[in-house]
């Protein structure tokens, strides 16, 4: 559990390992998100992260008020493969890249592990809302890729957003980076495209 400015940062596994918590009361505090402008953000949280923790295919962190507890949002993280191409970067970038990765040469990329922020929500329940600002729980999921990166290494963090400018320039604003762009669920008719930007942390 780490403090950032009036907000605790919590991981899910802290409430499945304690017996006086547990995941039942981990659930009740997950039902009180709610994220109207992106449900599968929602969804996630509530049907999904404990599984995913549960598996080792991804960590959720819950970000409380210090004052009252309350939910005001999440973040998760989980390591995944990545391929960079190098043209978009300048060379001390590219320097950087090469310590930790296998480059291709013929195609100009690098092949990396990499910290996945992979789902990020603020929540409007009428207890949280206006809480936290977005760039608040940004720049707590940072400090926490940071504090994983002290403990095992690895330079790079990275997102995938839908893309809209907006959203673009907030992530921008935080020096990350846009690289590829990937096609999500393309089999399903819930196929749409993400801009996948990095960040050297």
């Amino acid at each position: 559990m780490s403090p950032a400015n009036n907000f605790i940062v919590l991981n899910i596994r802290e409430y499945l390992e304690n017996e006086e918590l547990g995941e039942g009361k981990l659930a009740q505090l997950l039902s009180e998100f709610s994220c109207p402008l992106n449900p599968d953000v929602e969804l996630f949280l509530k049907q999904q992260s404990i599984e995913f923790v549960k598996k080792h295919q991804a960590v959720t962190y819950l970000v409380l008020s210090s004052e009252d507890a309350v939910l005001l949002g999440y973040f998760s993280i989980t390591i995944k493969p990545l391929v960079v191409n190098a043209e978009p970067f300048g060379n001390t970038v590219k320097r950087k890249l090469a310590r930790f990765s296998e480059i291709n040469k013929s195609e100009q990329t690098y092949n990396l592990a990499a910290y996945l922020i992979a789902q990020f929500g603020k929540n409007f329940n009428d207890n949280a809302i206006g809480r936290i600002t977005g760039e608040e729980l940004l720049e707590a999921a940072i400090k926490q890729t940071q504090k994983l990166q002290y403990q095992i290494g690895g330079m790079v963090a990275f997102v995938e957003a839908e893309d809209k400018e907006k959203l673009l320039s907030f992530y921008s604003r935080y020096g990350f980076k846009r690289f590829a762009a990937r096609e999500a669920a393309p089999d399903t008719d819930k196929s749409h495209g993400l801009i996948q930007l990095l960040k050297m942390i």
